[in-house]
């Protein structure tokens, strides 16, 4: 259900009756408060955790059966229950004033399922990124790349591609971090130093990567169709092209998971909840999305 008060469960109720309940193969179960799923309490695995939610104002006191709920999903598809798992938008600042503890749903995801490294994707049919920092000041960006993370990371998202995506020969581009990928040093030495030779640790385990590349010519139309993903070098750099191009239809994914997890990519929205005025397609978006990929792994 994602943040009570925000627009998670009014999207999410779309969605489910955009599907009938169902896609594909998968019957669709919406995870939360009895109250606020009550048009499908067929479907509903409720949490014990009660929540009292005044749309657009989101209250600490939830912050438990909003955790309930993403630790019983996360259960099921653990335990071969469910398919895959679609989260609603959470509310950070909230959940932390209730004694979360995680900057966000990846981060606690990966300490729920065990995962070594999560990384978050944002995919579309248009265009794949992956933002290799996130959730940080660009000051200290440089400082937190390192050879390590650029491989790691790059390993997940191809390994993901062909897993996930079924895609059989996947291909990454890989951002530099400085302008025009540091012009040979001249305009940092991050990409020569720390990036390129990540990237050269890739392709001698048999990966399709190509960087560091110029992140200004990285976007346009013909670019995109020499690659099936992009590593960014930091949180905008990544999102803006996507949510240029893929705005309503992007769908957060982690990768790295032993579970499939998707998201509509926007927040809770908190000023228009309750209003009817809430769009659902990146809800639906992640819900395909989910289900596809799941799919996939089952082959």
């Amino acid at each position: 259900m994602g943040e009570p008060s925000g627009i998670g469960p009014e999207v999410a109720l779309a969605a489910f009756a955009h599907f009938g309940g169902k896609i594909g193969a998968h019957p669709l179960k919406l995870v939360g408060d009895a109250k606020l799923f009550a048009p499908v309490q067929h479907a509903l695995i409720p949490t014990n955790s009660k929540v009292a939610a005044v749309p657009g104002k989101a209250d600490p006191a939830n912050a438990a059966a909003v955790t309930e709920a993403i630790e019983i999903a996360v259960k099921a598809c653990l335990n071969g229950e469910a398919a895959a798992l679609v989260t609603a938008p959470i509310h950070k600042s909230v959940l932390n004033a209730g004694g979360f503890g995680f900057p966000g749903h990846t981060e606690f995801l990966a300490h729920l399922t065990g995962a070594r490294r999560a990384v978050m994707m944002l995919a579309s049919d248009t265009l794949k990124v992956v933002p290799l920092t996130i959730h940080m000041p660009v000051a200290d960006v440089p400082k937190a790349i390192n050879k390590q993370s650029v491989f790691e990371t790059g390993e997940i998202i191809l390994t993901a591609l062909r897993r996930d995506f079924g895609i059989l020969n996947p291909r990454l581009a890989v951002a530099g971090l400085n302008p025009h990928a540091g012009e040979d040093g001249v305009l940092g030495g991050e990409d020569e130093a720390v990036i390129a030779p990540a990237i050269a640790a890739l392709k001698a385990r048999g990966f399709a990567v190509r960087g560091p590349l110029s992140a200004d010519t990285l976007f346009h139309e013909e670019a995109r169709k020499t690659y099936d993903a992009a590593l960014c070098m930091y949180h905008d750099q990544a999102l803006i092209p996507i949510k240029t191009l893929s705005f309503w239809d992007g769908v957060n994914v982690t990768l790295g998971l032993p579970i499939v997890r998707t998201s509509p990519d926007h927040g809770t929205a908190l000023d228009i909840a309750g209003q009817g005025k809430a769009d659902a397609r990146s809800m639906i978006a992640a819900i395909r999305m989910a289900a596809d990929m799941a799919d996939a792994r089952s082959r």
